[in-house]
């Protein structure tokens, strides 16, 4: 087994380090990765109903899109995150949990695995896991809830349910813990690190460090380039969804409905009790066919003279409608 330690904390470059092993390599793989600040989406989810979109951009949290299904995670670089690459049929989610649960258990800390892919310390979830095959091979990661910033972690993926109708898999909320909370001894996140991986590699037969090569670093970047960094993965792939929203404007009240799929705007009404000088479907058509984000709107709300389809609406008020 190559037992990687993956120092870089970009989630775009860590998430495509584990498609590109996954993807590469022949050999089973240990890695242990954090990220900074960023909110990582399961494979199904639909990106935007799963974040805080006004505390992401405050704080420049990014939004990943992950290759494994599940629920949306907050990572920061209080998270330590593992992964297992093997072949298929190597493990399932409570056996590549057990050495972390060793590693726990050695140091004192009560965790058990429960219900369908949770590690909990009494009662309190500090993990979740996930799994995907590809080329005969499964990837199994996790996260570790070591010393992360628990108001960052429920700001962060506070979104309004309310605003978005769809069908992709929602994020079910637990209660969750730190283990540092746990610690018989305190230590630092390094050090802990240290010590699953000392675990796993004296425990595992032909464990060999590994460190990416100038190659698989290029590698690496190209796919987080070309897939991991884009809106079109992110954003883009999320599933068909429909998103409405009212609120009070300086110009009275504006509602803005939505369908979404593919990433880009298919449908679209303005409702409201504003008053407009020109008929408000030719300002509706501008939108459809443009991906929903917020640049592409503001570049469209910018274009026009606002005040002849909303009267006194200004451009950030409904920018801020649309999202």
């Amino acid at each position: 087994m190559l037992c990687i330690y993956n120092s870089n904390t970009d989630p775009y470059f860590n998430l495509a380090a584990e498609e590109y092993v996954l993807m590469n390599f022949t050999e089973d793989v240990f890695m242990l990765w954090r990220n900074n600040n960023a909110i990582i989406v399961g494979r199904f989810q639909n990106s935007a109903a799963e974040i805080n979109l006004d505390f992401v951009k405050e704080k420049g949290v990014k939004v990943v899109r992950r290759l494994t299904g599940g629920g949306a995670v907050f990572h920061d670089l209080g998270n330590l995150n593992y992964t297992f690459i093997g072949p298929k049929g190597s493990g399932d989610f409570r056996t590549f949990s057990e050495p972390i649960l060793q590693v726990l258990n050695n140091l004192g800390v009560p965790a058990r695995f429960e219900g369908r892919n949770d590690l909990m310390i009494n009662g309190q979830k500090f993990s979740g896991n996930a799994e995907c095959i590809a080329k005969g091979r499964i990837l199994h990661h996790g996260t570790l809830l070591f010393a992360s910033e628990m108001e960052d972690l429920s700001a962060a993926l506070k979104a309004n349910p309310l605003k978005f109708q769809d069908k992709a898999v929602k994020s079910i909320r637990k209660r969750v813990t730190n283990i540092s909370e746990h610690l018989h001894k305190p230590m630092t996140v390094s050090e802990f690190t240290d010590i699953i991986m000392e675990h796993v590699s004296k425990n595992t037969v032909n464990a060999v460090p590994y460190a990416f090569t100038p190659e698989d670093i290029r590698a690496i970047e190209k796919l987080r380039d070309e897939k991991y960094g884009t809106w079109e993965w992110n954003f883009g792939s999320s599933p068909k969804f429909d998103y409405s929203k009212m609120m009070r404007t300086s110009g009275g009240n504006v509602e803005v409905n939505l369908f979404v799929e593919k990433g880009n705007i298919v449908k679209i009404k303005i409702f409201g009790d504003f008053f407009s000088r020109t008929d408000i479907t030719e300002f509706e058509n501008m939108f459809v066919g443009q991906p929903y984000r917020e640049d592409s709107i503001r570049n469209i709300i910018e274009s026009v003279t606002l005040d002849d389809y909303l009267c006194n609406v200004t451009a950030d008020e409904l920018v801020q409608i649309f999202f």
